[in-house]
């Protein structure tokens, strides 16, 4: 079992003030072993991920030849059942299983779908009861093609180079999982590859050895982490180490041909974590850096401890200032559904408002009004919440800051600081709802903010004026 922080227990307290507290029923999970479900039930994508069993760790060995893109990998995997399970499943996409053991016994296993691999174990699993799965697997991965996402898990560039990247699908390209933001685990990597590559992931450095066939290059993520947020990138990486001041390790890889200005603005990132804590709170998170491909990806991606930046958006500082606030509004507190992504991208796209009131002097009052003057009629009906698969990545970039920039001038200037730098540490570890949100700036507000929030967030349409500028927000002249 797995102790409370006292800020969890304070989350967990302001979660039932908002909504409820949940009540399980009698002998729920207790009863004879079943199969447990084959998707976590979001609303969106209600096949990723899986219920019954809650993962501790990953731990993934794996040898890789950039010449032929033939993987093979052991997956160590510790969890903890949460029902009576008969049987339970992963996911995986592609590749081929070799064997799967439970506790150290031989288990049977099948395929369904596109990404479930099925485990039968040798003997029922009973609620309460800690597990080990090890799974030996081998193939070429290859990215999840999605019509509205792009390319997303294992992928390759021009040069031989590999990398892996990707929301709301990525890990299951590369080793089995629980691919669903419900289930944080600590990551822990092993990889092999020839002498002349190098390797970044996430979290710290925990050495290299010489290995048959190459270099063993080992990471540790300790910091518990959603599958998507995973990541390893394999290259002839020029690396930059720095560290905070607390001490906390920088580590950066910049891609042959990624131009000095992308090392110019990722030397800044002690500067953009010191502000982004001065607004956010603690750093919550053990590591940091970035890795920087010479490959154009059509995005970049707020892997956890170590963001992935498109080779398009090299040296831009405000990119590096969005995928770090990420690390506080979208890792360290996840979304409790994927149609409550705003939480993500609304915060850290307002980061860089802050950053540019900050440190560019811009005017923020006059940048809302501009842009609310040129605003359309779809602009006003692009939705901030429960926008539908494939359109979460939407609005959340360009309506979603003007949201919590009249949010701020709603509630004061007080009222929205607070908000910022709380909610991340009492939800640290977590998931959370926008729901969730609403009630918790309530509190602080000690006001009712439904119609404000029905006005941006739940409807579509221009708000009113009484939401569309409040405090010191007046139309552009």
């Amino acid at each position: 079992m797995r102790a409370q922080k006292p800020v969890v227990v304070v989350a967990a307290v302001v979660a039932s003030l908002c909504l409820g507290a949940g009540v399980a029923a009698a002998g729920e999970g207790w009863g004879p072993a079943r199969p447990g479900s084959d998707g976590a039930g979001d609303s969106y994508y209600p096949q990723d991920g899986n219920g019954g069993y809650d993962v501790a760790d990953y731990n993934l060995k794996v040898g890789y030849d950039p010449a032929s893109h033939q993987l093979t990998g052991v997956q160590d995997i510790s969890a903890r059942a949460t029902q009576s399970l008969s049987s339970f499943d992963l996911d995986l996409h592609g590749l081929t299983v070799d064997s799967v053991k439970v506790d150290g016994r031989d288990a049977k296993f099948s395929r369904t779908g596109d990404h479930e691999l099925v485990v039968t174990p040798s003997r029922a699993l009973w609620r309460g009861q800690n597990f080990a799965v090890k799974v030996a697997y081998h193939g070429v991965p290859a990215p999840i093609s999605d019509p509205s996402l792009g390319d997303n898990g294992w992928q390759f560039t021009p040069g031989g180079a590999t990398f892996v990247a990707g929301e709301p699908k990525s890990a299951t390209t590369w080793y089995p999982v629980n691919d669903t933001p419900l289930d944080k685990a600590t990551f822990h990597l092993a990889i092999t590859v020839p002498d002349e590559w190098g390797v970044i992931a996430n979290g710290r450095e925990r050495g290299s050895v010489k290995a048959a066939g190459g270099t063993t290059h080992v990471w540790a993520e300790e910091t518990p982490i959603v599958p998507y947020m995973t990541t390893v990138a394999i290259d002839k990486w020029t690396f930059d180490r720095q560290k905070r001041a607390d001490g906390t390790p920088i580590v950066s890889a910049f891609a042959p041909g990624v131009p000095d200005s992308a090392k110019q603005a990722e030397a800044r990132l002690p500067e953009i974590l010191d502000f982004l804590e001065s607004k956010f709170g603690k750093y919550p998170i053990d590591a940091a850096g970035g890795i920087f491909l010479n490959a154009q990806i059509g995005f970049s991606l707020e892997t956890m401890s170590r963001p992935i930046y498109s080779g398009g958006w090299a040296g831009v500082v405000p990119v590096i200032v969005h995928e770090n606030a990420h690390q506080w509004y979208g890792d360290s507190v996840a979304v409790a559904h994927w149609r409550d992504v705003c939480l993500n991208e609304c915060f850290a796209s307002y980061a860089e408002w802050l950053w540019d009131e900050a440190k560019e002097g811009v005017d923020l009052n006059k940048q809302y009004a501009t842009k609310v003057q040129k605003a359309s009629t779809a602009f006003w009906n692009g939705k901030l919440y429960d926008m539908g698969a494939g359109h979460e990545f939407t609005y959340v970039y360009s309506k979603g800051p003007l949201m919590l920039h009249a949010l701020r001038n709603y509630i004061g200037q007080p009222a929205f600081d607070f908000v910022l730098k709380t909610w991340p540490s009492l939800h640290r570890g977590g998931n959370a709802s926008m729901q969730e949100f609403q009630c918790y700036t309530e509190l602080v507000a000690h006001r009712s903010l439904k119609g404000f929030f029905d006005a941006w967030v739940y409807g579509t349409g221009k708000p009113a004026d009484q939401y569309l500028f409040p405090g010191t927000l007046k139309p552009a002249a």
